[in-house]
């Protein structure tokens, strides 16, 4: 590989919430005991140096001594339409569909601001990521929760007759997709996104569709932007994206909104300016710039197959070592969603017993049940292999099997 993807970055003290917030309390993990260092799980970012093209962007514009008021560059837009075009063979995007949004969830509390009214019920598949369900909460929605139905190969599938009754009952008329979903790392096929599509058009429906995760698909797999399905799902949907997930720079912010519909995006862009915190950050916008070049793509390209080989090792140890622990295999993402209900329940042991035997050695994982999993834990796979090798060792001696 021509990108290092095998050396433990140190990132302590360098502004990392995955290891400086440990043992802060809320939903953060423990530190360890003695004699155990981290393996940071928990926080979706990712412990590999981003594409070197992206600080030469950032370094390069912050040696101009000016970070005056500005308006996007003509490159922002071009990189984000060949990005489209090369990545998920879009054609027909132009600048105008285009637009900045502080964030993902920024952009789905501005688009539920559009078209829904404070008070209506959200759908929304589970189990479903905390910051959906909590941006719902904190404006003023209702959410309704259709649950992800797990077939007979293992496979995350939507519940279409779930879906329907609930829209049905509740008068949805919103609903929030997850492309690639979050946390269970399932790819819609094509004809699961026509089949869900041609519910909400039924329904009259908008959707919001986050496709943050849509550049981190493992290999055998292809990501369908919804937007792409059929003409009226362009016409009612609102895509989000972001070179945040796909390239390590959560702490830049800088996501952007895809509208094909005039009228949803003229009120957008018109509530996005309400609160007047919506603008983009000069550096975030050459970030962007330097993440979606030729280099920027090779590097996302390797980092896939590093993620194919962490998330295949990782569902292998757990089918042979960690008896009555489930694990669906993702197949996007770089996240593992564990089901460990059996295990619990064979060994009195509760969800807390799990994470602080897990936390007391340093293997840093996530609370499950903030994304609606009972007995679940999310543990972050993009680390070097070793780390990942070393944290399934300690799961083993001191979790699952001590």
């Amino acid at each position: 590989m021509k990108y290092d993807f095998t050396s433990i970055m140190d990132r302590h003290g360098m502004d990392a919430m995955a290891v400086d917030g440990l043992g802060a309390g809320g939903a953060a993990p423990k530190l360890p005991r003695e004699g155990f260092d981290v393996i940071p799980m928990w926080v979706a970012d990712m412990n590999f140096p981003t594409v070197p093209t992206i600080p030469e962007a950032i370094i390069r514009r912050a040696q101009h001594p000016a970070y005056g008021y500005f308006s996007p560059r003509r490159e922002y837009f071009d990189a984000i339409i060949g990005w489209h075009r090369e990545r998920n063979g879009v054609e027909g995007l132009c600048p105008e569909h285009i637009s900045y949004a502080n964030g993902v969830l920024g952009g789905v509390a501005t688009a539920l601001n559009v078209i829904a009214s404070r008070g209506d019920s959200v759908l929304l598949h589970s189990p479903a990521y905390i910051g959906f369900t909590s941006t719902l909460r904190n404006n003023g929605y209702n959410t309704v929760l259709s649950p992800l139905v797990s077939d007979e190969n293992g496979v995350w599938r939507m519940d279409y007759e779930d879906m329907e009754r609930k829209i049905v009952e509740n008068r949805i008329h919103a609903a929030v997709f997850c492309s690639p979903h979050n946390p269970c790392g399932r790819v819609w096929e094509r004809w699961e996104l026509e089949k869900a599509m041609e519910l909400f058009q039924k329904y009259d429906v908008y959707v919001v569709s986050d496709e943050i995760w849509s550049d981190l698909i493992l290999e055998g797999y292809r990501h369908i932007p919804t937007q792409s399905v059929s003409e009226d799902a362009k016409m009612r949907t609102i895509a989000l994206y972001a070179p945040s997930k796909t390239f390590n720079l959560a702490g830049l912010v800088g996501s952007y909104r895809i509208v094909y519909n005039k009228r949803l995006r003229e009120q957008m862009d018109k509530e996005a300016k309400l609160t007047q915190y919506n603008h983009m950050n000069v550096l975030s916008m050459h970030a962007l710039i330097g993440a979606y070049r030729p280099e920027g793509a090779q590097w996302v390209d390797e980092l896939c197959q590093v993620l194919t080989g962490n998330i295949l090792f990782a569902c292998d140890y757990i089918s042979q070592h960690f008896d009555g622990v489930k694990v669906n295999k993702p197949e996007g993402t770089y996240m593992l969603f564990l089901d460990c209900t059996q295990w619990c329940e064979t060994h009195s042991k509760t969800i807390d017993d799990v994470e602080e035997a897990a936390w007391e050695v340093g293997v840093a994982i996530q609370d499950g049940r903030a994304f609606h999993g009972p007995y679940h834990i999310r543990m972050n796979l993009a680390l070097p292999l070793s780390r990942v090798q070393e944290a399934f060792a300690r799961l083993d001696q001191y979790v699952f099997n001590a």
